[in-house]
């Protein structure tokens, strides 16, 4: 069984809603809301279209198929350009250190800052396996497919990317950190509130949240104990991240304090090791196991494959990769190592 990632289409849109369905919660960029998920679909088909090779505000989404039966089993997501159409926020987690000469005594305080430092980054997002899938390595496949993308259209990417991490989320479907911090100002609880900005963005936020840093120290337990921790099932996202070369530096969301992972664009290690080759055959079954793509915008297809280089700028693949993507010898692969 091999499974290709691809370009979204409208027809899409059934298996995805099903999918959004399974999330849990928490999960801004996959609702449960057939015409959120619609209108998220017409933008992406948008950006396909548009063969402008510049920086603009677009939207991309690429689901996982069963290359056999068609089935649609995970799904994923980049945003060009954040906070164009509405501020981009984030909590910064920061230290006030203040001395009294009289008491000689210092004393450090940690800060929530409500900022907007990451407008006009790109990010990586909406990443979700069916939970049946959740095996033979497609989680990271999803993941890095995604680095090739931006490689293979590196001018409509800014050069600082980001990833935000669901943050933790109680058996109610509840969020510790939305009930000890932003929850007090907006009677609404996580859920409402998580719903109502995937559905229609955040500018209520900007209305109504305070401008003022909030004092972690005056947050109970459970809200502190959650800044800047990732939900159980984001653990292994979280490492990926960070071998790709992501760092967490501060940033937490806003609804459910969960982290949000940065680094430079063309410092990310996919992004860096993905390099174009021309086919030059098709018996490589026994070569280097590697993610390989080809396309552009709408027709993009990615899979894992086995590769063998050559010292002339060539590459061999196995011939069930080509017949994945749709190559012969002569054609431009991108890849990169597995």
């Amino acid at each position: 069984m091999t499974f290709r990632l691809r370009a979204a289409r409208a027809d899409d849109l059934e298996p995805l809603y099903e999918m959004a369905k399974l999330t849990g919660g928490g999960f801004t960029n996959l609702p449960p809301d057939r015409n959120a998920l619609g209108a998220k679909l017409e933008r992406a088909g948008t950006a396909f279209a548009n063969e402008a090779d510049e920086l603009a505000d677009e939207q991309f989404v690429l689901v996982l198929e069963n290359s056999e039966t068609g089935a649609i089993r995970g799904t994923c997501q980049l945003m060009t350009q954040v906070g164009q159409r509405w501020p981009f926020y984030s909590y910064r987690l920061n230290t006030l250190t203040q001395y009294s000469q009289e008491l000689d005594r210092t004393v450090r305080a940690e800060l929530l800052s409500l900022v907007t430092d990451l407008e006009g980054s790109s990010e990586v997002g909406g990443l979700f396996l069916h939970p049946n899938e959740r095996a033979g390595g497609l989680g990271l496949l999803l993941a890095r497919s995604r680095y090739l993308f931006i490689k293979m259209h590196r001018a409509r990417f800014a050069d600082r990317v980001l990833a935000e991490l669901r943050g933790i989320i109680d058996e109610r479907g509840g969020s510790p950190f939305w009930d000890g911090v932003a929850g007090r100002f907006f009677g609404m609880n996580f859920q409402e509130a998580d719903y109502f900005n995937a559905i229609n963005g955040n500018q209520f936020i900007a209305d109504l949240m305070p401008k003022h840093p909030v004092y972690v120290a005056m947050l109970d337990d459970e809200a502190r104990s959650v800044i800047g921790v990732p939900h159980p099932t984001g653990r292994a996202a979280m490492r990926m991240l960070e071998n790709e070369g992501f760092r967490f530096e501060g940033y937490v969301d806003i609804f459910d304090g969960g982290p949000t992972m940065t680094a430079r664009t063309d410092e990310v290690k996919s992004v860096a090791e993905a390099e174009a080759r021309t086919v030059a055959s098709l018996d490589c079954d026994k070569g280097e196991r590697a993610i390989i793509a080809t396309g552009n915008l709408a027709t993009f297809r990615a899979c894992f494959g086995a590769r063998a280089l050559g010292e002339d700028g060539s590459i061999a693949i196995d011939s069930v990769t080509a017949d994945v993507l749709g190559v012969g010898v002569g054609d431009k692969v991108w890849s990169v190592t597995r």
